[in-house]
């Protein structure tokens, strides 16, 4: 009777998705040296992080796997990208249906995202999704076979279609029941690849496909009508591989086939026969992890198992897929969420792993490889990573383990409660007082040590009566008690000094020697300095002595203390303890982490104590859990003899192996993930056109590094805009604002944790497009038109100037013109006169009547030419911009014509006197001064009126009474003189009106008006 899974069984297993492994080949040949976790750690010893369903994380994740380009990609009824910051939902062309139902998730080597669903396969590739023809049936598994060649399992195809296919191009060849090649399966749900190449999968039996035909197992259970077969694959080694089984047969577990032989799995702790798994994985150390239905996660290594379940942290017991990324670290779905575990530096020790509660005192490795440990309420042995608790010794239930000794003879001393004991060979043996009693008064036992001559010393605090004993031990039996609190109050630490003695710390920072019953205080601590907090102590082989304080490192040789501290490089100054790796490397436990110095800088500051050291730190995102052991019991830090260090942290006790490398090699990837501008999301596929004016721009970029998101690195720039890079911290954002137009190009690189590079990064280009007056053309036509502006404003100045001068040259003319029609008027005719009358007298020399007569006529005239010259010079020395009152400076030349005249003069004077422009101003006395001069000079009147008005224009009136002027003088002026073309030419000059009204004998009127405008400095409201 030939079986057929039915829809029940089906859909027992779609609600628990199972996960295999068959990466390992295909990670390792991609990254290289990528890290991976270490097997010979238990899971609670990893660095877990979690994203659970109640935080907020979409229900029941079923598959995790990641594309080459390093996203992370999580099936949860959709499809999620994950970048180990930000989850983004990421919806498949309209060709991949809704309701799909993702059941296998695959990244190929070519970049391709695989999906099998129940109603097909489909590929992810650039963003673009394509689905290959199935009449029939859902996929159920994919993998990518070494050659790079894509595999999936089918269900329900029914008839002779094939369970088992490959991909071919577009199309799938598959291997149908009942024919030639053998494939006796209904149905296929898991698949793997062995090291060979052979095909595994698994239906209702276990086949194999080697290229040619298909083998089956446990045919004698294929036709067992329940349970859907083997569910889960791992493949090993060629020919080997495991399998979950779900109810074949004898029911349900994980069997394991290698050399013909098909047999359930069983290792201590880890039962194959009775466990349901549905997720298997085999790592790149080739170590077996396996996710069950309802019990959690679990991992075979070193022959035994390990278990983690949600009592632990997982984030479920239903585990749903196991996946490796390329970095090395583990990814769990389960019902709950998500759980990454990753290696760290740091492994820790605690009552998870076995050891009893977490008040740690002291640890000691022997020399048998073993770990001894002190604790409260017991006494723990680790050997090989297991640990065993001694809880009672000789009837007495263990109070307090305190300090710890391992002597030449290699017995393990211990102060426990408040005695001492020794422990060799499988028993412990009390330490006896001289008189045979027990030590059980002298309190806890905080230190020992072994002097040169063998005897062990130990210091024993007895805290209620405060002394503190001092103890030579040999033979079993207590040689010495020295209460030394007065002699080194507060001693707590003890070494031995290989020249003899002891040496004797502390808890206040200072140092004593103690030899053959002297005890000398040789160090105080640092000159000046206040006391510190001694936290622990030792002296190495060569007697130096190392003290952790809370004021930094001390050390002591010859008599010379030197400190290590911050202003050494140190990134903190409190200090728990100090120990020497083998290579000569220091490490430091301290308040901020584990610090490494290197041996080369250890050796440098011991010559030059003012030196810079280089400290590596390792702190709590690598697993650091440091802290100060209030008693202060030694010892406190351990190197064991495979050069592991241990310490006494805060609650567990820690262990760093200097000489593993932690160094993640592997580079991220670095994506631009969006482009945003003014509040517009762009596309970054192709080169982008920003439209013009675009202010805000936000550029989105990540890395892919999972190993410790947080401390990720990144720097970028903006080529044609940022001058070097921009180093943002973490920050995965660049923002810029009021972008010129123009082109340009993101670039971006990262580096993981561990500080490598990817020094290619990323890149986007984009464009940000001009506006209309942005542009080439714009900015060149507006280029010339301000080179046509500047030189029209410089033709115009020219032409200001020129005016300038030529109004300058053509004033200038005019004075000259008018002071040679006053000589001309005035004094030459007077002098030519003066001639005259001289040569007439000289035509008669012998007449001497006339010669007088010619003589006073001559003093007459020069006497006029003198006062026409003092007219002349009046006329250009007198100006109104001495005085701001025309009538004072009118008043004036009446009192002047009076002198030429006896005619009757008056000046009238109206409306308020105004502030002038002194230029205008100085033109109307010209004017006035010329006409009242002409009057007085050539009017033969008897009056003389001028009338000045001071109104919204300024009004000057002169008029007399005399003979008049001929019309026609009036209209063209007398030949050769200039006078009225003067006064004419100096009112156009001030845009005044101008005007000569006379007739013969009727007097004449000269007016003058100017707008006040023009003239006034304040015009008149």
């Amino acid at each position: 009777m030939k079986h057929h899974r039915n829809s029940q069984s089906l859909s027992s297993w779609r609600r628990h998705r199972t996960a295999l492994s068959i990466f390992s080949f295909l990670l390792l040949f991609l990254t290289g040296t990528a890290s991976a976790l270490d097997p010979h750690r238990l899971i609670s010893q990893y660095a877990h992080t979690v994203w659970r369903t109640q935080d907020g994380f979409p229900h029941a994740p079923h598959m995790i796997t990641q594309t080459s380009d390093g996203y992370i990609w999580i099936a949860v009824g959709g499809l999620l990208r994950f970048d180990g910051v930000t989850m983004t939902p990421v919806s498949p062309q309209k060709s991949f249906p809704t309701d799909a139902g993702i059941n296998w998730l695959l990244g190929s080597r070519d970049g391709s995202l695989w999906m099998a669903t129940f109603h097909g396969l489909y590929r992810l590739k650039d963003g673009e999704a394509f689905s290959f023809p199935i009449k029939r049936g859902g996929v159920e598994s994919i993998i990518e076979d070494h050659d790079g060649a894509i595999w999936v399992t089918r269900s329900r195809v029914g008839g002779i279609e094939g369970a088992l296919c490959r991909v071919v191009g577009n199309d799938l060849k598959c291997y149908a029941k009942d024919k030639s090649d053998g494939n006796p399966a209904h149905y296929a749900i898991a698949l793997a690849q062995d090291s060979s190449g052979d095909i595994w999968f698994g239906c209702q039996m276990l086949c194999r496909w080697n290229g040619s035909s298909i083998s089956h197992y446990m045919q004698d259970q294929m036709d067992h009508p329940s349970g859907d077969g083997v569910v889960g694959l791992a493949a090993g080694a060629a020919g080997s591989v495991w399998a979950a089984v779900d109810g074949v047969g004898a029911g349900l577990g994980v069997r394991y086939y290698s050399n013909g032989s098909l047999t359930s799995y069983v290792v201590p702790g880890f039962d194959g026969a009775t466990i349901r798994a549905v997720a298997l994985l085999v790592d790149r150390h080739q170590t077996l992890w396996v996710g069950t239905e309802s019990q959690g996660l679990y991992h075979i290594r070193d022959g035994h198992a390990d278990h983690y379940g949600a009592a632990q942290g997982l984030t479920g017991d239903e585990v749903h897929s196991i996946y490796e990324d390329r970095e090395g670290n583990l990814w769990i779905t389960t019902d709950k969420g998500v759980d990454l575990f990753r290696d760290i530096p740091i492994v820790s020790v605690s009552s998870t792993e076995g050891l009893s509660g977490s008040d740690l005192s002291a640890v000691l490795a022997r020399s048998d490889n073993s770990l001894w440990v002190g604790l409260k309420g017991a006494l723990a042995e680790v050997l090989q990573d297991s640990v065993s608790l001694t809880t009672v010794v000789d009837g007495h239930p263990i109070q307090d383990v305190y300090a710890l000794l391992e002597d030449h003879l290699g017995r393990l001393w211990l102060g426990i409660d408040r005695t001492v004991m020794t422990y060799q060979l499988g028993r412990f043996f009390d330490i006896k007082a001289q008189d045979g009693r027990r030590l059980d008064h002298i309190g806890k036992i905080v230190s020992f040590t072994e002097d040169i001559d063998g005897s062990i010393w130990s210091i024993a605090n007895d805290d209620p009566r405060h002394l503190i004993h001092l103890l030579r031990i040999k033979d079993r039996r207590v040689q010495e008690d020295i209460q030394i609190t007065s002699l080194v109050p507060r001693a707590h630490f003890l070494g031995a000094d290989p020249t003899g003695g002891i040496w004797i710390g502390t808890t206040d920072g200072k140092l004593a020697h103690y030899l053959n019953g002297v005890t000398n205080i040789v160090s105080n601590g640092p000159s000046g300095a206040p006391p510190a907090v001694m936290h622990s102590f030792s002296v190495d082989s060569a007697g130096v002595i190392w003290a952790a304080t809370n004021r930094g490192l001390y050390r002591w040789e010859h008599g010379i203390l030197n400190v290590m501290d911050s202003r050494n490089g140190l990134p903190c100054s409190t200090i728990f303890a100090s120990l020497m790796d083998s290579s000569g490397s220091l490490w430091l436990e301290g308040l901020c982490g584990y610090l490494r110095i290197p041996a080369a800088d250890l050796v440098n500051w011991t010559a030059h104590p003012n030196a810079q050291v280089t400290a590596t730190i390792l702190g709590p995102l690598d697993g650091a859990d440091p802290g100060w052991n209030g008693d202060q019991i030694q010892p406190n830090t351990a190197r064991s003899p495979d050069g592991r260090l241990w310490f006494v942290g805060s609650s567990a006790l820690q262990m760093i192996d200097p000489a593993r490398s932690y160094k993640n090699p592997t580079p991220p990837p670095v994506h631009v993930e969006g482009l945003v501008a003014d509040g517009k999301s762009y596309s970054t596929a192709s080169p982008v056109t920003l439209p013009p004016l675009t202010r805000d721009l936000e550029i989105d970029y990540t890395a892919l590094s999972f190993v410790l998101p947080q401390r990720m690195g990144f720097r970028y720039r903006l080529e044609g805009r940022d001058n070097g890079w921009v180093d943002p911290r973490s920050r995965r954002q660049a923002f810029y604002s009021d972008l010129r137009p123009g082109s340009y190009r993101f670039r971006v690189i990262a580096s993981n944790n561990d500080g490598v590079w990817n020094e290619t990064g990323a890149t986007l280009d984009f464009r940000v497009a001009a506006a209309w007056y942005q542009t080439y053309w714009f900015r060149a036509l507006c280029f010339v038109v301000a080179v046509l502006l500047l030189w029209a404003i410089y033709q115009l100045r020219v032409r200001q100037i020129a005016g300038t001068m030529r109004a300058r040259f053509d004033e200038r003319l005019a004075e000259r013109t008018r002071i040679a029609r006053d000589l001309h008027d005035t004094f030459l005719q007077t002098i030519q006169g003066s001639k005259l009358v001289a040569d007439d007298a000289l035509s008669a020399p012998n007449d001497l009547p006339r010669m007088r007569q010619a003589v006073e006529k001559l003093s007459t005239w020069l006497g006029r030419a003198t006062e026409e010259g003092r007219a002349v010079l009046n006329s250009l020395r007198t100006s109104t911009t001495e005085v701001n009152d025309l009538a004072d400076a009118f008043r004036r030349a009446l009192e002047e014509c009076r002198t030429y005249t006896s005619m009757e003069v008056s000046l009238q004077v109206s409306g308020q006197i105004q502030e002038m422009h002194p230029i205008v101003r100085d033109e109307v006395y010209r004017i006035g001064y010329e006409a009242i001069r002409n009057a007085c000079v050539h009017s033969q009147a008897t009056q003389l009126r001028v009338e000045l008005s001071y109104a919204e224009d300024l009004g000057l009136r002169i008029f007399d009474n005399g003979a008049g002027i001929d019309p026609d003088i009036v209209q063209r002026g007398k030949l050769g003189h200039f006078g009225l073309q003067s006064m004419r030419e100096r009112a156009v000059r001030i845009m005044g009106k101008f005007s000569i009204e006379s007739s013969a004998g009727s007097g004449t009127v000269v007016t003058l008006t100017v707008p006040g405008g023009i003239i006034y400095r304040t015009i008149n409201s």
